[in-house]
């Protein structure tokens, strides 16, 4: 016993050596670490919570009343909150804790919900709103994150630490979670779920304050000429790199959705085992293929992110047509270990794009941008794979098509033309600096623009009224 808890001491001690590591204590970035993987955790417990109801229910199901059901409660909240949640980071400019803690709270007391009608109607309306505020919660994440960059580190391996810190934490709760619902069924994995979002409600409100400090920023336009003034217009890379992690992110929600629709029409008077550990399979190669991709993308500085972008994609196109030709579960998961793969890395180049090719001013908003266009690409692929017939050979070469229409559009755009006017190449590489006039308080001094201890700004920063500068001053 004694021997156990000194594994369980050192395990515990090198975990947040691995989290307040190159900085991030001070910077605030191990308080949103914390938050993550709960997030990661509760999405994981809620899933094994569903997998019987939902899941595998709706692949079973001739009825199509529970397609539909499941079409909804699965693809629904990524159509909601693109179009709701990107646009309010622009108008909030306070408040960005708050909101996910809200967003936590307002998970865990659905999920009570869940549990306590898992049998009746009510439960689908509350995993609805359960999976918008979940996907709500990565968003307002997206945005949050800039502020608390450590000094020397970059966004791209900044968000690739917090993915495989996430993936981690999904593993293990999700392996507690499936304990609970063994035990006390599916509704005790709930009760698990809501614990555990309260908690992290908790962790939201322990992310350092300079997260609100928002002075002075530029909302980001996916236009190359926003019909907006005072907006920062999205340069040529960006505009690549966002096409590209786009058309992959298609391919992974396909291969979510659609793979349980095939193994089941394939295995439909098999044991359930054999449907699970053909699912197992799949899921295994893309997990394995996500968390290389943000363990190698968060060791690795990409010169020329363009061309990892363009290069994920190729691949990806590459195993769909094999998947095509040689339809089966072994090339599924193939597509699925390199497509995961390619979306994680092809999402760490479009990190690195962003902050080098937008201001500071602009991060922020851009991100929660770009979080917004990959959640509508996954959705489309999502519903592609759950109403396209469940045959192996028509599902990926349809998906092989539009991944081919999707590559043409982001190899045009890095030639600075597009398929689709004023949302491609079709402007600047590096557009025009945006500025904002920020209202000067009584008393004329200027705002600080600091938004956390270390310093990341090129701006000078004039000390507020009353504050020490570095020479001792006040």
């Amino acid at each position: 016993m004694w021997r156990g808890r000194q594994l369980s001491q050192q395990a515990v001690q090198a975990f947040r050596k691995a989290a307040h590591a190159d900085g991030a204590k001070q910077s605030g970035l191990s308080s949103l670490t914390y938050a993550v993987m709960l997030n990661y955790a509760s999405d994981a417990t809620m899933a094994v919570a569903l997998a019987n109801t939902l899941f595998f229910s709706a692949a079973t199901a001739e009825s199509k009343l529970k397609v539909a059901l499941y079409l909804l409660i699965t693809v629904a909240p990524f159509a909601l909150v693109a179009p709701v949640v990107g646009p309010m980071l622009d108008r909030v400019q306070r408040g960005r804790r708050i909101a996910l803690a809200a967003s936590c709270v307002g998970q865990g007391l659905l999920a009570v919900v869940m549990a306590m009608h898992f049998d009746d109607w009510l439960l689908y309306p509350a995993a609805l709103g359960s999976m918008v505020l979940s996907k709500s919660f990565s968003v307002l994440k997206a945005a949050v994150t800039p502020r608390v960059l450590p000094s020397g580190m970059t966004l791209s391996k900044t968000n690739a630490r917090l993915t495989v810190f996430g993936l981690a934490a999904s593993m293990v709760f999700g392996a507690i979670g499936a304990g609970f619902a063994k035990i006390f069924d599916s509704p005790g994995a709930l009760w698990f779920t809501a614990v555990l979002c309260i908690a992290n409600a908790w962790l939201c409100l322990r992310i350092p304050s300079w997260v609100e400090v928002t002075e002075g920023e530029v909302p980001a336009s996916l236009r190359a000429e926003p019909h907006k003034a005072r907006r920062q217009p999205m340069g040529r890379h960006v505009v690549v790199a966002l096409w590209g992690n786009g058309t992959i992110r298609m391919l992974t929600g396909f291969l979510m959705l659609f793979a349980a629709f095939v193994v089941r029409s394939a295995t439909e008077h098999s044991p359930p085992i054999q449907q699970l550990l053909m699912l197992g399979v799949i899921a295994g190669a893309a997990g394995l293929g996500s968390f290389l991709g943000n363990a190698v993308g968060a060791r690795l500085h990409f010169g020329k992110p363009d061309q990892v972008v363009v290069g994920c994609l190729c691949a990806a196109l590459g195993t769909t047509l094999i998947a095509t030709i040689l339809p089966g579960i072994m090339t599924a998961a193939l597509v699925g270990l390199v497509g995961a793969a390619g979306s994680a890395l092809s999402k760490i180049s479009l990190d690195a794009v962003i902050q080098d090719d937008l201001p500071e001013e602009s991060r922020a908003s851009a991100f929660g941008r770009s979080e917004t266009i990959l959640q509508l690409g996954w959705v489309f692929g999502g519903a592609l794979g759950v109403l396209l017939p469940p045959t192996y050979w028509i599902g990926f070469l349809v998906l092989s098509l539009l991944l081919g229409l999707g590559l043409t559009q982001t190899m045009l755009s890095r030639n600075g033309k597009t398929l689709v006017s004023g949302f491609g190449g079709d402007r600047p590489a590096h557009p025009d600096r945006v500025t904002r006039r920020v209202r000067m308080p009584r008393g004329g001094a200027s705002p600080s623009t600091r938004a956390m201890p270390t310093e990341r700004y090129e701006e000078p920063r004039w000390p507020a009224p009353g504050e020490r500068d570095e020479d001792g001053t006040t």
